[in-house]
């Protein structure tokens, strides 16, 4: 095969987080490998924070940040600040990102290949037009199987536009020189639906982040947390997240004080989630602001359980969810209210314990069961970062996506 010695790879993500801020950040720690092996990776992202909301840059056009240790040059650009505000505002936002990123991307020189990422899926357009502009590769990265999951959650009903989205999604993985999936669950899907060469770079983490010895009493010194058995969940507050279900699951927890649960994130429903658990006179749940990645080890140092949950919907059966996957890393064990492959992967390590997704009741039962036995939860954790470690570790995962790019590049030129 030839391999490209060096080469430069654009990056389209409106919802990119890097290292030192709050959210998924696992496109920034595959560009840091690329970088490690002499390649450039340039990334185009919004000002606005895809988790909080929060303008992340003063700029008005494009504020450009560059690590010159790491060599990742981030651009950040103008995009309409409603995000949170409602599904029009969400759509004005995905379209402003959409236009601008296009055209910084034109000013991008010498770019080798250009990576698409959905969801949202109108910056897929984005990357799609800066590759032909540019000659250069295209790969499509399928993050959400969007539009389907937008039409399952009640989010998007207009007949007309769950059309338009629909071929814009199939025109998409057809154009696709190459589309990568991070869950075994979307093949299927993309496949379906024409795209023609399919490749899975699945979730993971950076097992090196953590250290499943970790205590984490900084953590929870700082917020009052001595003593207490934690439930955490890290990650967005939002319509798919099924929090009102966890603190449903609190309520039933009251009898037992010694028991927290922790909610660390933001998302468009945290307020309502913050009066809803006032209302019910939950003083067992925590609201914590999200944190960057940095010091996500240490919050998960904290917890003696984590949680990963998502509506009962069957679609969310194909998830990969990352969050699942640095809970295993941190070596703790995980309360599972969801379905399908990522069930697969934990039961498959013995990592913790899947509740059905909508019943509280077992959600609690499963809580009060690692509460009371607190060796079977440690034996989980550490099982379940053995198996991340074997299977699932990002910097294989990188080397294996740095495969897959030498690949396409070979192809694309023939």
């Amino acid at each position: 095969m030839d391999v490209i010695k060096k080469m430069h790879i654009l990056l389209i993500h409106q919802a990119f987080a890097a290292l030192n801020e709050p959210g998924g950040t696992r496109h920034h720690e595959l560009a840091l490998y690329l970088t490690a092996q002499g390649h450039r990776v340039t990334v185009i992202t919004s000002q606005v924070s895809y988790l909080t909301g929060d303008v992340q840059s003063t700029g008005t056009n494009v504020a450009e940040q560059q690590d010159e240790n790491e060599g990742v040059t981030i651009l950040r650009v103008y995009t309409n600040r409603g995000l949170h505000r409602s599904f029009v505002h969400r759509i004005f936002n995905f379209l402003s990102f959409m236009l601008s990123s296009f055209f910084i991307g034109l000013s991008v020189k010498d770019v080798d290949l250009v990576w698409g990422t959905s969801p949202p899926i109108f910056q897929g357009i984005t990357a799609w037009a800066l590759a032909r502009f540019k000659r250069a590769a295209f790969l499509f990265e399928v993050r959400d199987l969007w539009p389907a999951f937008a039409v399952a959650v009640g989010v998007l009903q207009n007949r007309l536009l769950i059309r338009a989205s629909e071929w814009l999604e199939k025109f998409l993985y057809r154009r696709a020189d190459q589309v990568m999936v991070n869950s075994p669950g979307y093949i299927e899907h993309v496949e379906q639906r024409g795209a023609r060469q399919v490749a899975l770079i699945p979730n993971g983490a950076d097992t090196a982040m953590f250290d499943p010895q970790s205590d984490g009493a900084a953590f929870r010194k700082e917020h009052s947390l001595e003593g207490k058995f934690i439930c955490l969940y890290a990650g967005a507050h939002g319509l798919s997240n099924d929090l009102g279900a966890v603190l449903q699951a609190a309520g039933k927890l009251r009898d037992n004080p010694d028991i927290a649960i922790v909610l660390l994130g933001s998302g468009k429903d945290k307020p309502d989630l913050i009066a809803q658990a006032r209302a019910m006179g939950l003083d067992n749940v925590h609201f914590i602001p999200p944190v960057p990645k940095t010091d996500m080890p240490q919050a998960l140092a904290a917890a003696d359980a984590c949680i990963a949950i998502l509506k009962p919907i069957s679609l969310y059966a194909t998830v990969y969810p990352n969050k699942v996957f640095d809970y295993m890393a941190a070596g703790r064990p995980v309360l599972l209210a969801i379905d399908g492959v990522v069930r697969e992967v934990v039961e498959g390590a013995e990592a913790g314990i899947f509740v059905q997704p909508g019943e509280p009741e077992a959600l609690t039962q499963a809580i009060r069961q690692l509460a009371a036995q607190p060796d079977m939860a440690r034996e989980m954790g550490l099982a379940g970062r053995y198996y991340v470690e074997k299977h699932f570790d990002r910097i294989k995962l990188a080397s294996t996506l740095h495969d897959l790019i030498n690949k396409t590049l070979a192809q694309k030129k023939v």
